[in-house]
């Protein structure tokens, strides 16, 4: 078995094809999801279902309430924003930012790297087909490596140097798909979509939505998901 990794995993594409690719690399993966309020709570039944697909090591899920917080449509009463075109996803960053939600993701993977001894954090981070999130670009990333390294116990007694692997910084959603499809990813297992009805089916029509569906449609492969 080769090393230990923490990999973040929300059920959705980017960090389900993460998953796919840091197994690939031979990593023995710790995977972790957080219960943080989001509306679409059903990505973590979605992220157990991938954990057990890769038949991961470990599978941890953690709460950490981020909705008294507010400030994000993904935590409050707050509508998310449908219908939007590829021009205007992109143009600023959307009210379905969660204040410093990936850095106090990184914060836990990176707790637990620690406490098992891992050196090397995955992240599905993504700075092409994205919705402006801050904290998806490489120079966040970068910061948070130095950070960690500055920050840990084992970092400090250079017992350890953190990485944090974000493989599909660079890549569109029709190239992360393509990858993912791959390396034997079921895509139908995943989550994608902000604002779900109760029974947990996608909307059609929110900026995750949408960005999917073009994903998929750009390497003219089927979508396995129903759309209301």
């Amino acid at each position: 078995m080769g090393e230990k990794a923490v990999v973040l995993l929300s059920g959705g594409i980017d960090s389900t094809t993460t998953l796919a690719i840091a197994r690939d690399q031979g990593y023995e993966v710790y995977a972790l999801s957080i219960d943080y309020g989001q509306k679409n709570h059903i990505e973590l039944q979605k992220a157990q279902a991938v954990a057990r697909f890769f038949k991961v090591k470990q599978h941890m899920i953690t709460n950490v309430d981020l909705r008294p917080f507010g400030a994000s449509a993904l935590t409050t009463s707050q509508a998310v924003p449908k219908k939007r075109n590829l021009a205007e996803i992109g143009k600023r960053i959307p009210v379905t930012y969660v204040p410093a939600r990936n850095t106090i993701f990184l914060s836990l993977a990176l707790a637990w790297a620690e406490a098992l001894g891992a050196a090397h954090i995955f992240m599905g981070a993504n700075a092409m087909d994205y919705s402006g999130y801050p904290d998806c670009r490489p120079e966040y990333i970068r910061s948070f490596e130095k950070l960690a390294n500055l920050a840990t116990k084992a970092g400090v007694e250079g017992k350890t140097h953190y990485r944090i692997h974000t493989p599909l910084m660079e890549l569109t959603k029709a190239e992360i798909i393509r990858q993912g499809l791959s390396l034997g990813v079921d895509y139908s297992l995943t989550h994608s979509c902000y604002d779900p009805t109760p029974e947990g089916m996608p909307c059609g029509r929110c900026d995750s939505c949408i960005l999917r569906q073009k994903g998929f449609s750009k390497i003219g492969a089927h979508d396995p998901l129903e759309y209301v």
